[in-house]
């Protein structure tokens, strides 16, 4: 193994040990029902798992990714309120960070990257929602359901969320990039 992909696994490694490390001090701190520790939670997974993607490029070309028929106009998005979810993307100034370190472009390479930033976006978001669950699941048996509210509220508001935000805007980016194309 050379250098450079060592150096890459032990970066990776030491990230997840201190996500690991600090997820659990809150844990013991303030205790695994408290909003502290569910916020704490989530956004030491975020920084995982955006290691994971910075550090290994993974591929992220599974059917999964492909949208659905049921998919291409929203309406179930819509439903679900991602309009109401991206306004307060916009209120919160997360938009605003967002586009300062990504700003986008009207050309073809600025939205084939912007589409596939939409699956490394949800393929974190993906492995948080199901790594909170667990986790909510285990503390709703030890603690009852009612303790872990925490956990799930925030789960779904910064996973489930964002993973429905992603299958609503990648349809409209792969059609701009199919209309570039064609011209």
């Amino acid at each position: 193994m050379e250098k450079q992909n060592i150096v890459k696994y032990i970066t990776f490694s030491i990230v997840i040990l201190i996500t690991f490390a600090i997820s659990l001090a809150v844990a013991y701190w303030k205790g695994v029902t408290s909003f502290l520790f569910a916020w704490i939670l989530n956004f030491m997974l975020m920084t995982a798992v955006l290691s994971f993607t910075q550090t290994f490029s993974p591929t992220l070309q599974s059917n999964y990714y492909q949208t659905k028929a049921w998919e291409k106009r929203g309406k179930i998005y819509r439903w679900m309120g991602v309009d109401f979810f991206r306004k307060l993307l916009v209120w919160t100034g997360w938009e605003k960070l967002n586009k300062t370190s990504k700003p986008v472009k009207k050309d073809m390479q600025a939205l084939i990257t912007l589409e596939r930033g939409t699956r490394e976006s949800e393929f974190g978001h993906l492995i948080i929602f199901f790594i909170v669950s667990a986790i909510a699941l285990a503390v709703g048996w030890h603690h009852g359901v009612v303790n872990s509210a925490w956990l799930h509220l925030l789960n779904i508001i910064l996973n489930v969320y964002p993973i429905a935000l992603q299958r609503y805007n990648r349809p409209r980016l792969q059609q701009a990039i199919s209309s570039m194309q064609r011209v």
